[in-house]
This record gives structure tokens, C-alpha cells and sequence, in this order.
């Protein structure tokens, strides 16, 4: 862990020659002077010896006449030395005993965090590039994006089975039916009209031995010389209407035949009835169980965002970006922007506790006197660049030297 005690910067932008040794005691180095004196220049040469500066980004880091700059950044623990020429910066990374690290750009990256030298610019981030930023801190106990991928193939699943829910409720609801039909069995026409036939047959066969019994009977009357073989052929009739069913009511059976085209239709009605009901309930409890997945999953999101280990307090995220307090973070306060910017940085970057603020004359007095708050609390040197004299407490730029 590592914080400047030395800065000097020769001819690097709009710098003469200045040295800066802050306060060890301190946790605020401000740079203050009028615009154009060459306070961005001490900022800029922080960020300079530490991460490299491009020629789109920088065209001209050397000061105008001069033919070389020069950048020498001191810490509890290395020594940073860039140089810049007509032929390209070069860059020398030693410790304090000498020895030269052969990877200079990858020790000072590994020390670097992506917003320990500017943490305000977390505040101009878009919301998606915020929220990516904080998932990249925080260890969370589920991958978001496979969670939210998941609750929305869920939600349009529920969706579409709500949709035919609706739509088996209207086709239950336009079926009526009364309570007699659930005992109604379907009526076979074929088999009562063979029923009918039969019947038919047998009251004919009835009706003829019925005739033949009265004929013999007259002609036992009638011809007595014939009795013996009427009487035998009378006790066969007799036995025959012995053996013989009870009549087969007919009209009973009509009256059956004229209703089972309506008794049919009323079973098809009713079985109709019974299927929509039955999809309607189906429907009905996969709707309720896709909604307890969901609950689950909102549930493994709100008990994974309790136990996750934010920054700082009340920091949080939803589907939109990054949230504070349960609102937008980019709708909360300057100062509470400011609270988190400043501890998304000091969380990103543990080893070098360093950080710069540009524009600091934005900030109010509360404001500054929360940042000096912060960084005591957390023991980080703050680089902050005012207009004006900073109030006393800074270290006054004028036409690139230490005035």
C-alpha cells in the first residue's frame, strides 16, 4: 500500500520545472492558481507516470520550445521515472534499493485501479458501464446475467400460459351446463331400435300363440272327436306363454328414442364441460407454479444482495444500473455521488491509495470537507485541483512552477 511523497514534473504540458512534497500528516494536496497556470498539469502527471499517456489521447506531452519532459514519481515504494522525446516516452520502475522491475507498466498496473485516478468520472459512466463496474467488485452468490436471462424466460413462460388461461376461462365460462347432466350416460339408437325390433318380434310371437291357444281351445269345443291331439297341441301353447317374457313396453322405449338425440347432446355437452374444466385447472396451477419460481428467483437475488459486501452502505443495483439508497444512483445527491464515487476507487484500488480529483473548484466546502473526511478514514492521499488559492491550504501554480 502506497501513497506519493515526491512529485516532480519538468516541461511535461504546460509545466516549467516543480517539485511537490505533500504532508506526510495530510490527506488533501490541493493545486490551486488561476486557469492556464498549469494546475491540470500536475493532475495529468500523476496519471501520466503511472498508466502512460497516448498520442491520441496526449498529442504533445512535452511543453512548447523544449525538446524533452520529465516525470519523476516517488512513493512509500517505488520510483517512478517517464520520460517523453521526439523519439517516444520511455519509463523506469525502481524500488527504493535500486532494484529496476523489467516489467515496469504491468508493476504500476497492478497497483492501478480503473477509477482510483479520477473516481468522479464513475459518476459520467453510462448506467450499464456502472453496474458493470460494481458487479466486478462486489462477489455476488449468483451470476446476474444468468438469473435475469433465467426470471425472463420464466416470466414470458407465465405469460403465455396466463394468455391461455384467459383463453380457457372464456371457452369454460361460455359452456352451460346443468347439474342433471353429470348422471347422463350416452344413449346407443342402435342398440334401443334392435331393442324395439325384438321387442317387436317376441309381441308377435306372443300375439300368435295367444291365437293359436284360443283356436284350439274353440276347437276343442267345436270337435270333440278332435280333443285328444287340441288338448296336447293347447299344453304346448301353454307352455310356450309359460316360458314367455312380460310385453315389452313400446311406447317406453319411443318415448327413448325421441329424446336420445337431446340426451346425447347434452353427455357431449357436459363431457365438453368436464375437459375445459380440467384445462382450467391444469392452467391455473402451472400459472401459480411458474409465479413461485419467479418469487424464488427475486428471493435468490434480495437474500444474495444481503449477504454481498458492498463499498459502502445502501449501494445496491436492479435491473436498470447501479442503485443508492433504492434509488438511481445517478439520481442521488452531488454529495452522496461523490460518498460512493469516492468508495468505489478506494475499494478498486488497495495498493496504491491514491487518488485525483479534476475539477474541484465544482465542489461546495461541504462537499470538500467530506472528501478530506473520507480519505482520513480510509487513509488515502487525495490530489484535488482548485481555482483561486485554495483557501490557503494549497499549493498555488503560476506559469507551470510552485509560486
Amino acid at each position: 500500500m502506497s501513497k506519493i511523497i515526491r512529485l516532480e514534473s519538468t516541461n511535461y504540458k504546460r509545466l516549467k520545472a516543480v517539485e511537490i512534497v505533500p504532508d506526510p500528516d495530510g490527506n488533501l494536496v490541493i493545486v490551486a492558481g488561476k486557469n492556464g497556470q498549469g494546475k491540470t498539469s500536475i493532475l495529468d502527471s500523476i496519471t501520466a507516470a503511472l498508466g502512460g499517456v497516448s498520442g491520441k489521447t496526449t498529442p504533445k506531452p512535452i511543453r512548447d520550445g523544449e525538446d524533452r519532459a520529465e516525470i519523476v514519481l516517488e512513493t512509500e515504494d517505488l520510483i517512478v521515472t517517464r520520460k517523453f522525446t521526439a523519439s517516444g516516452p520511455t519509463l523506469l520502475v525502481k524500488s527504493h534499493d535500486g532494484a529496476v522491475y523489467p516489467k515496469g507498466q504491468a508493476k504500476l498496473d497492478d497497483m492501478l485501479g480503473r477509477l482510483s485516478l479520477d473516481p468522479l468520472a464513475f459518476t459520467q459512466l453510462s448506467d450499464r458501464d456502472q453496474l458493470a463496474t460494481l458487479l466486478d467488485l462486489v462477489k455476488l452468490p449468483f451470476d446476474p446475467d444468468k438469473l435475469a436471462a433465467e426470471r425472463k424466460e420464466l416470466f414470458d413462460e407465465r405469460t403465455e400460459v396466463n394468455r391461455e388461461l384467459k383463453n380457457a376461462k372464456a371457452a369454460a365460462a361460455a359452456i352451460t351446463v346443468t347439474k342433471e347432466m353429470a348422471d347422463l350416460e350416452p344413449v346407443s339408437v342402435t342398440d334401443l331400435l334392435k331393442e324395439f325390433r325384438d321387442g317387436q318380434t317376441l309381441n308377435h310371437q306372443i300375439d300368435v300363440a295367444l291365437t293359436a291357444r284360443d283356436g284350439w281351445a274353440d276347437k276343442v269345443e267345436r270337435v270333440k272327436r278332435e280333443l285328444a291331439d287340441a288338448e296336447c297341441q293347447l299344453k304346448l301353447a301353454e307352455e310356450r306363454l309359460a316360458t314367455a317374457p312380460a310385453k315389452v313396453d313400446l311406447e317406453a322405449i319411443q318415448t327413448q328414442l325421441d329424446n336420445a338425440e337431446q340426451t346425447n347432446a347434452d353427455v357431449r355437452l357436459f363431457e365438453s364441460w368436464i375437459r375445459a374444466s380440467d384445462e382450467l385447472n391444469e392452467l391455473e396451477a402451472e400459472a401459480i407454479e411458474l409465479s413461485a419460481k419467479l418469487e424464488a428467483i427475486d428471493k435468490q437475488k434480495a437474500d444474495g444482495l444481503a449477504s454481498a459486501v458492498f463499498p459502502i452502505d445502501d449501494l445496491g443495483f436492479d435491473d436498470t444500473g447501479v442503485t443508492y439508497r433504492g434509488v438511481p444512483f445517478k439520481q442521488a445527491s452531488g454529495a452522496e455521488q461523490l460518498r460512493v464515487s469516492l468508495a468505489m476507487a478506494i475499494a478498486l484500488n488497495p495498493k496504491l491509495r491514491v487518488i485525483r480529483i479534476a475539477d474541484g473548484s465544482l465542489l461546495d466546502s461541504d462537499n470538500l470537507a467530506l472528501v478530506e473526511s473520507i480519505a482520513r478514514e480510509h487513509d488515502f492521499q487525495v490530489w484535488i485541483e482548485m481555482v483561486g488559492d485554495g483557501d490557503g491550504r494549497g499549493i498555488v501554480i503560476e506559469d507551470g512552477m510552485v509560486a
